[in-house]
């Protein structure tokens, strides 16, 4: 696969498709992560005197201009990093785009507005979504993938308009790469992986997958109430997916047969009310054994012998992947599990990687050193696909 430094560049109009899916509230970013980890990428094109064409998706509009996803604030903050102008098209190929690009100067940038503000972007029908490709290639002369959270969605940006143009992967897709071959091959044993996250229907394929790869693996989270459901264990009101029960079981079963450890909680924090995440006004709840959650109680959080219990299963791994947070992070009431989580991953002295999503998120909200991980991903999606072994569509494309 090329990467940008194959590709000529100089005096050329050079579409980067990123991934700018930022969380927003109204019009201010919250956590501008993954606008910062394109970045350098934009740079080395613009110092190269490339004319830079910067797209991305924002939310699920649909397939239509919707003001609450616009890119117009990313637009502001993407140059504020960049340290220069980025000028905005409040289309993405229209009268707008059309007119921004041909202003572009040599190293200088322009980011188009929302790219599933049109349908043909994320249409499942190949013509639909060809013909979208066409117009975005007729504003280019390179195409540059980097968007790195979208690469499993077969969409127009990511997967038909490679094969129009040039192409090569920018360096934040290299070194998100580069970082799963170290969790797939080769890997540095003992190999924890930490899974949370609401819903075990989610990572059943990296469980599947990894039950023949990890020695160990910790879950947390919403996830969690199903495995101990399946225990046989009451969970009350905690999230469940009780059609998931006969896998988790068949995956406890294999992970004993396979020799892989699997942790579950041992205690939790429930409470009776859902906490108020806008005010952050203190939640009531009380500590319960994990097999002692009453009727009417929502599990929130891993409790503090819990804690406890991954923090050791982590202390002696050469190799971790956590996706996923281990409670509702966003209340600091019930943050704490997550918070001992990414204490126990710099405890360690492992290659650690955090796999995007909300983990990443709560690493950054919670304060923690980001320089101090292994590497943060930018694509939760992604990451699991990757993991579970499938193709990822927007990879593929640029192998052609």
């Amino acid at each position: 696969m090329k990467t940008i430094d194959d590709l000529d560049v100089a005096g050329q109009r050079v579409f980067v498709r990123a991934d700018l899916n930022v969380p927003l509230e109204g019009t201010t970013i919250t956590d501008d992560g993954r606008i910062r980890a394109v970045a350098p990428t934009i740079t080395k094109l613009l110092e190269r005197g490339a004319k830079v064409i910067v797209a991305s998706h924002l939310g699920r509009p649909k397939g239509e201009p919707d003001p609450r996803f616009s890119l117009a604030a990313v637009a502001v903050r993407l140059g504020e990093i960049l340290g220069k102008p980025v000028a905005f098209a409040t289309d993405t190929v229209g009268d707008s785009a059309k007119a921004a690009v041909a202003a572009l100067g040599d190293g200088e940038v322009v980011l188009l507005e929302n790219l599933r503000f049109n349908a043909g972007e994320t249409s499942k029908d190949d013509a639909a979504r060809g013909a979208f490709a066409d117009q975005l290639a007729a504003l280019a002369d390179r195409y540059v993938g980097d968007g790195f959270g979208a690469v499993h969605r077969k969409h127009a940006s990511v997967y038909d308009l490679p094969a129009r143009l040039p192409h090569a992967m920018g360096d934040l897709i290299a070194t998100e790469l580069g970082v799963l071959k170290k969790l797939t091959e080769e890997v540095a044993r003992p190999y924890v992986v930490v899974l949370g996250g609401a819903k075990v229907s989610d990572k059943l394929g990296v469980i599947d997958n990894l039950l023949g790869k990890a020695d160990r693996i910790l879950i947390g989270g919403g996830m969690a109430y199903t495995f101990l459901k399946a225990q046989g264990h009451e969970v009350g009101i905690s999230l469940l997916q009780e059609d998931q029960i006969p896998t988790v079981l068949e995956y406890l079963a294999r992970a004993e047969k396979n020799g892989v450890e699997f942790v579950l909680p041992v205690d939790v924090l429930v409470s009776a009310d859902f906490p108020d995440l806008k005010t952050k006004a203190p939640a009531t709840y009380q500590v319960v054994a994990a097999d002692a959650i009453p009727a009417d109680q929502e599990g929130l959080d891993i409790g503090p012998k819990t804690r406890e219990l991954f923090a050791s299963k982590l202390a002696d791994a050469a190799t971790v992947f956590w996706n996923g947070p281990m409670g509702v992070f966003e209340h600091p009431d019930y943050a704490g599990g997550t918070g001992a989580v990414a204490r126990g991953l710099l405890a360690s002295d492992a290659f650690t990687v955090v796999g995007g999503g909300d983990s990443a998120a709560a690493v950054r909200i919670l304060g923690f050193d980001e320089t101090q991980f292994g590497h943060i991903s930018t694509g939760g999606g992604a990451s699991l696909e990757y993991l579970e072994g499938k193709t990822l569509p927007g990879i593929a494309a640029l192998e052609g």
